[in-house]
């Protein structure tokens, strides 16, 4: 199977994503400390099926850095702007960890795009902030430490694969889950100029996000949601009660908890994972809309690369 490196620029940003296969079309959004990459073992089974597209959010992976927009509105209308210039109407969106709190956002603020919705070990923002305690603080340190301004950076650098060996351990029910080259492949991505700080971004919008999160928290999701998460991680399954807080937020809820998993389900119970997301996509259809011409002129092929004449979006096959 042919799985395609692009690039698109959209929203202002120029934004990497992985697309494979053909079909109605699902959205893969990656989570911390992840790119696009996590998606490896989902990617080749979906797109069996459907027409996969796998992004790098912003601030992540090869997908630009920029100093702001890392509010969960902006990254949502990322995708969004992302979605249009690939000619695509309405999507069914996963999302894992921040990439479940862009599609959160992204389902409340364009209900139309989402046909379904399925989110992964992800207690949404405004009900960590809500339940905040000297318990979940424990948890969630983290988000506090990647909130300060400049500090991570400074104590990360030179040090990304140390900073990223505590998180995949601590975070998986095999603590070797994410090895390898696996793990190398994180952390030269995370090692990249701008990368550490890009991620830092996403955490220090949180203010931004919750207050978000509290304009329309009476709204629920009205489209079928999927929740799943690893019945084994201390900060999400083991310390919230799942169900109950996604039934806070959406109104066609399923729920899937994963025995002997912690935070990475799509890495460390890919198959359990891809069953899930299979039966849960099963009568997705797809609908498109017809593309612009001046938003996607035609390519000039060089080599094995497509580039857009307007530099908008360009595509390698590999």
């Amino acid at each position: 199977m042919t799985i395609r490196r692009a690039t698109c620029r959209a929203n202002g940003i120029r934004q990497f994503y992985l697309e494979a296969g053909a079909g109605p079309p699902v959205v893969l959004l990656h989570g911390f400390p992840e790119t696009s990459f996590a998606w490896r073992f989902q990617v080749p089974a979906l797109a069996c099926r459907y027409r996969v597209i796998a992004p790098d959010l912003r601030g992540y992976g090869e997908t630009d850095k920029p100093s702001k927009g890392y509010d969960k509105r902006t990254m949502a209308n990322d995708i969004v702007e992302l979605l249009k210039a690939l000619g695509i109407g309405r999507v069914a969106l996963v999302g894992h960890d921040r990439g479940a709190r862009v599609a959160t956002r992204l389902a409340k603020d364009h209900p139309d795009v989402v046909d379904r919705l399925v989110v992964m070990d992800n207690v949404p923002t405004r009900i960590v902030a809500r339940e905040m305690n000297a318990k979940v603080a424990r948890e969630y340190w983290f988000f506090m430490f990647h909130q300060i301004p400049d500090l991570p950076e400074a104590l990360i650098a030179g040090r990304e694969a140390i900073w990223l060996r505590h998180f995949f351990s601590d975070w998986c029910h095999d603590p070797m889950t994410i090895s390898g080259e696996a793990f190398e492949t994180y952390v030269k991505a995370y090692s990249a100029p701008g990368a550490v700080r890009g991620a830092m971004s996403d955490y220090r919008a949180s203010a931004e996000d919750v207050a978000q999160d509290l304009e329309d928290c009476e709204r629920k999701i009205r489209c079928p949601v999927l929740s799943l998460w690893g019945a084994d991680f201390g900060a999400v399954g083991r310390l919230f009660d799942m169900e109950a807080i996604w039934s806070e937020m959406a109104e066609n809820l399923s729920v899937a908890p994963i025995e002997r998993c912690g935070h990475l389900p799509q890495e460390e119970q890919p198959e359990a994972v891809n069953r899930l997301l299979l039966d849960f996509l099963d009568g997705w259809a797809g609908r498109t809309v017809k593309r612009i011409r001046q938003e996607r002129p035609m390519p000039v092929e060089i080599g094995q690369e497509k580039v857009f004449p307007t530099g908008q979006c360009s595509i390698r096959i590999d």
